[in-house]
């Protein structure tokens, strides 16, 4: 898995490619959500469009960034999760704790609305 990210807006950016299955990646992921949250940023976008297989391990991992995101009273918003993925997040219900948009502008305009 290849990752980009940056902050835009006062929102942290994350793109994630490939699988997200934990990995060596995992704890690279959480610890930059870290930094940002300990820089001060609240709102995380994520997107996951890209993202062709998760597995518990990178359930994990976004649920691990959501909680450091609430924990300062910020959020996170996943954007344009797969066919395969979606069917995912409903079978494990995260799709009611992610809020779930299509595009990095629907993610800006939730995060500021939440």
């Amino acid at each position: 898995m290849k990752y980009q990210h940056e902050v835009e807006n006062s929102v942290f950016v994350l793109t994630l490619l490939g699988d997200l299955i934990g990995e060596n990646r995992g704890p690279e992921l959480m610890e930059l959500a870290n930094e940002q949250v300990n820089e001060g940023i609240k709102l995380c976008a994520i997107d996951i469009s890209e993202v062709r297989f998760i597995n518990s391990s990178g359930i994990g991992v976004l649920i691990t960034i959501l909680t450091k995101f609430r924990n300062v009273e910020g959020e996170v918003v996943l954007i344009n999760p797969s066919e395969q993925v979606q069917k995912l997040l409903i079978i494990t219900k995260l799709n009611a704790i992610f809020t779930i948009v299509d595009t990095k502008e629907e993610a800006f305009q939730e995060l500021k609305n939440s």
